[in-house]
């Protein structure tokens, strides 16, 4: 990793390497409330994915975490959001640093499409820089960002922010929750977490360091609420790891497919180990599972498995020989296990006899895709094993008495939810203060600017928020009238004509009319058939003493055209009229023409 570089214990304003821009220069921002601690949630308060939050004191900014999320069915063309950084960009001078706790999207999945936009180094630990470095490769950044590793032993000192790391365990390597002093109290900011005695790979939750900052004082615990609603703990990777090897040695033949998420290495190694145990050969299928293999590899993880097979090697070997670990257990029609169920992948397929174990739960949202690919593996004769079926997954994210656990550890003086929906952040709200004694709670959405100190909390304002599509074109607001005209494109088809007129806007021919996406068979004729007279009378009415001109002729075929669409299937199609003028010796050239052919 040539760019990134070991973090030092001085701010970044003291380091003015050759190409490298000081933040430290500049005085206070006039923002309203500089000299109290702020916080600010850009994304991640009110939805799940998209984290972004920034702590000001003193006139400057810390950022934590600068994350993407999914794009659902309103946004056609569109794969990825991510937040609006409006509010990050107008501060870019006084942004000490952004600290990426932990390498999932949701976290760290925005930084290369939004760094240009505020230009502060970027913390991370080996494992999460490693990924980081690989998006800003692809994005052309890479000798451009300041990437500095952090390994947690020391604390960063950024100008009014004294940033710790504490290990906590999450379903990725490295998760790390930050205790940041300020001049006005502690924040204890925690990420995603979970407590797992048995996490396979990386050490358990640092409940040492966790009680030590408790000895000190904890002004906020700024909480993950993901798992809110779920009762008892979260459960263990050993005791998947466990159930996994159980499951993939009772099968004595066939293919046995493994699909979770790729950021999870713990589960990776799991999979290799069921492989091993069950004397089959292991394989990766997916390019983000090799993304994250190969990351973890280079940061010195992974070390006691084989290397993995490619999809082409495994494609080789006799069925009942080998294990693989795909891609796309959310049903993705691009990821691996959508591609497989429907026989469109080039390499693997499947066949009776076969079992897919999904190894990850149903994030909401995805409940139908789901469910279609379960329904197809089904009809193909092809065992699904779910989380519902075995214990073969266990969330990253803590339950209701790991909550209470944390509370009671650290002892804070407020709970601010964060990471969730609404109704997740005001449970964990009532949860901890009304059945586990925290003594204040405050609920914060996207865009509230929250003064923690001095004195008592309270919300002092609001701030641009908003979601960016990343579109081929670039980063476009989703209320763009682009991602608007392809929304009603989606559920409403588009209407294309032409008239092509004489020089006293009569028409020469009929109008040529296209519907995509509208009608078919008889009833796309008989639309046609019925929008064409509907255009001639529309435009027999606005021919008066002067020919009309296009733009009126256009607007009134248009007009004519959705009246007759709405009539008779109540669509409202992005409709386009190009008017054609021709002019007498014109017309004499094309009924020859015509004549002609």
């Amino acid at each position: 990793m040539s760019k990134a570089k070991t973090a030092r214990k001085n701010g970044p304003g003291q380091d003015k390497s050759k190409g490298e821009k000081s933040h430290g220069a500049r005085g206070n921002r006039a923002h309203p409330h500089r000299d109290g601690l702020i916080m600010v949630p850009l994304g991640g308060c009110g939805e799940i994915g998209m984290n972004l939050t920034m702590y000001g004191a003193q006139g400057k900014w810390l950022m934590v975490d600068c994350g993407m999320t999914f794009a659902d069915e309103n946004l056609p063309g569109v794969d990825i959001v991510v937040p609006d950084p409006t509010f990050a960009e107008a501060e870019a001078e006084d942004i000490l640093g952004l600290v990426i706790t932990h390498g999932h999207e949701d976290h760290l999945g925005a930084v290369h499409h939004l760094w240009r936009r505020f230009r502060c180094p970027v913390y991370a630990t080996p494992f999460a820089a490693e990924l980081l470095m690989g998006k800003f490769k692809e994005a052309g950044i890479e000798d451009d960002v300041d990437l500095r590793i952090v390994t947690g032993e020391d604390p960063l000192e950024l100008g009014p922010f004294r940033v710790t790391m504490i290990g906590l365990t999450h379903s990725t390597l490295e998760m790390m929750a930050l205790a940041i002093e300020t001049p006005h109290g502690t924040l204890l900011h925690t990420g995603d977490w979970k407590f797992d005695a048995t996490p396979m790979l990386g050490p358990a939750s640092d409940e040492a360091a966790l009680r030590a900052w408790a000895d000190k004082g904890i002004r906020a615990l700024v909480c993950d609420s993901t798992n809110v609603f779920s009762p008892g703990v979260s459960g263990s990777e050993g005791d998947v790891r466990a159930e996994l090897t159980e499951v993939v040695k009772a099968r004595k033949g066939g293919r046995v497919i493994i699909t979770t998420f790729a950021s999870n290495v713990a589960r990776l190694e799991s999979a290799a180990h069921a492989a091993r145990e069950s004397g089959r050969h292991f394989a990766l299928v997916g390019r983000s599972l090799w993304k994250f293999y190969e990351a973890a590899r280079k940061v010195g993880y992974l070390a006691n498995i084989e290397e993995p097979l490619n999809d082409k090697e495994a494609a080789a070997m006799p069925r009942d020989k080998v294990l693989l670990l795909c891609t796309g257990c959310q049903g993705e029609s691009r990821g691996a296990m959508a591609r497989i169920a429907n026989d469109d992948h080039p390499q693997i397929n499947l066949t009776k006899g076969d079992v897919v174990i999904f190894s990850s739960k149903i994030i909401p949202g995805n409940d139908r895709t789901l469910y279609q690919l379960h329904n197809q593996l089904a009809l193909n004769q092809i065992e699904v094993v779910t989380e519902k079926d075995r214990g073969v997954h266990v969330s990253g994210h803590p339950s209701r008495d790991e909550l209470r656990r944390m509370y009671d550890i650290v002892k804070p003086e407020m709970v601010i939810p964060v990471h969730g929906e609404a109704r997740h952040l005001i449970e964990q709200a009532r949860f901890s203060v009304k059945e586990c004694g925290v003594p204040e709670a405050h609920l914060v959405l996207n865009g509230d600017m929250l003064q923690l100190g001095p004195g008592t909390p309270k919300k002092v304002g609001e701030v641009p928020v908003g979601r960016l599509a990343v579109d081929a074109s670039g980063l476009v607001l989703t209320a763009a009238s682009m991602l608007q005209d392809r929304r009603r494109l989606s559920n409403n088809g588009a209407a294309m004509i032409v008239l092509v007129v004489d020089e006293d806007s009569e028409l020469i021919e009929d109008p040529r009319i296209s519907l995509i996406g509208i009608a078919e068979g008889k009833e796309h004729g008989d639309l046609i058939a019925d929008a064409e007279r509907a255009i001639e009378r529309e435009l027999g009415k606005i021919n008066g003493r002067r020919p009309a001109d296009d733009d009126a002729i256009a607007q009134a075929a248009v007009r004519a055209l959705r009246k007759v669409i709405r009539q008779a299937n109540g669509r409202r199609p992005i409709t386009e009229c190009e008017v054609v003028r021709l002019e007498v010796g014109e017309r004499v050239a094309a009924d020859k023409w015509k004549e002609a052919v």
